[in-house]
C-alpha cells in the first residue's frame, strides 16, 4: 500500500473514533458537570440573572442543538470565548504550550538518553551486580506516586536549601529557567525508573536473538554487536514508546503545571474543570485526542522506515 493511501485510510478510520471522543465528552460534562450558568453568576445570583447567562452560553438550547453545534466548533476548530475569562480557546492554548513545552520537551530528552544509557548498561552486564542494583533502584523509584516527589523535591530543594523558587513563572526566555530547574529534576526522576526497566527489556530480548549469537561467534566485538546489530533493532519497539509519548509534551503536565504554578496547556485544563468552562476542556480534550491519533500514525511510519519489515497494511 502506498504511503499516502495509508495515511489516509487511517485518519479516515480515525474519524469515529473522534466522533466518539466529542460524544462522550459531551455527555460525562452533561451528566456530571452540573449547571456552569450557577458558577459563573455566583451564589447569591437571581434566577434571572442565571437564565441570562444560560440564554448567553447557549445552554438553553436543547441537547442535541448543542452537540451539533460543538461538532461544527471541532471541524472548524474555533470553540469560540472561554466562558470565565472570555478570551478566545485557541488563543489560550496557543499562550500556554510554549510554558508546557519549555516544561516537557527537555525533560523528555533528558530522561530518554539517562534512561537508555543506563539500560544498555544493565543488558550488557545482565545478571550482575550492576544490573541488580539498576533493578532494585528502578523499583525504588516507582513505588513512590508522582506527587510524593513533588512534595519532597519542593520541600528540600525550594524551602530547605533554597535552590531555587517553590513556585512562580517568568515569560521571558532568560527568566524562566529558574522556574523550570526543580520540575525538570522531578520529571527526570520519574520517568527514569520505568524508561530503564522498558529500554532494558526490549535491548534484552534482541540480544537473545539469533543473529547476536552469530555475531559474536565471527569475532565481533561486544560494541559493535550492541551499536550495528542490538540498538538498531531494539529501536523499533523504544521508538513506539517515545513516540506515542510525545503527545504528553504537548497536553502539559497537569500536576507539575499546578503545583508549580506554571501557565501550560495543562493548568489550562485544570482551572477549565475547576470553572466547568466547557469551551476549554471541549478543546483541550479534542485537540489531546487528535495529537495522540497523529503521533500513532506517526509511529507507525517512523517503524516502516527504521525497520524495512514491516509493511503498511
Amino acid at each position: 500500500m502506498s504511503l499516502l493511501r495509508y495515511c489516509i485510510r487511517r485518519i479516515f478510520f480515525a474519524l469515529p473514533i473522534l466522533f466518539g471522543i466529542t460524544l462522550v465528552t459531551f455527555i460525562l460534562f452533561h451528566l456530571v458537570g452540573g449547571d456552569p450558568a450557577f458558577l459563573i453568576a455566583g451564589k447569591n445570583a437571581s434566577l434571572e440573572r442565571v437564565a441570562s447567562i444560560r440564554s448567553e452560553l447557549g445552554l438553553d438550547r436543547s441537547l442535541l442543538q448543542q452537540y451539533i453545534s460543538f461538532v461544527k466548533q471541532t471541524v472548524t476548530f474555533d470553540w469560540g470565548r472561554s466562558w470565565s475569562s472570555q478570551e478566545r480557546v485557541m488563543d489560550m492554548f496557543w499562550r500556554g504550550l510554549g510554558p508546557s513545552l519549555s516544561l516537557a520537551l527537555p525533560a523528555f530528552l533528558i530522561s530518554f538518553l539517562i534512561s537508555l544509557g543506563i539500560a544498555l548498561l544493565s543488558s550488557y552486564y545482565r545478571g550482575q551486580c550492576f544490573d541488580r542494583g539498576v533493578l532494585i533502584a528502578c523499583l525504588a523509584l516507582m513505588s513512590f506516586s508522582y506527587l510524593v516527589y513533588i512534595i519532597l523535591f519542593q520541600y528540600l530543594f525550594a524551602y530547605k536549601m533554597g535552590l531555587f523558587p517553590i513556585t512562580g513563572w517568568d515569560p521571558s526566555w532568560s527568566g524562566r529557567w529558574q522556574y523550570l530547574i526543580l520540575p525538570w529534576m522531578i520529571s527526570v526522576t520519574v520517568s527514569i525508573g520505568p524508561g530503564v526497566l522498558i529500554y532494558r527489556t526490549a535491548i534484552l530480548d534482541e540480544s537473545l536473538q539469533g543473529y547476536v549469537r552469530t555475531a559474536r561467534a565471527k569475532g565481533l566485538k561486544d560494541t559493535a554487536v550492541y551499536s550495528q546489530h542490538i540498538l538498531k533493532n531494539a529501536l523499533v519497539p523504544i521508538l513506539t514508546i517515545v513516540i506515542m509519548q510525545m503527545p504528553l509534551m504537548i497536553t502539559g503536565s497537569l500536576l507539575l503545571e499546578s503545583f508549580f504554578g506554571i501557565p501550560g496547556v495543562g493548568g489550562l485544563l485544570i482551572q477549565a474543570i475547576q470553572n466547568a468552562d466547557f469551551p476549554v476542556i471541549k478543546a483541550m480534550t479534542v485537540i489531546g485526542s487528535i495529537f495522540y491519533m497523529l503521533f500513532n500514525l506517526l509511529s507507525d511510519l517512523v517503524l516502516t522506515a527504521v525497520d524495512p519489515r514491516i509493511e503498511l497494511k
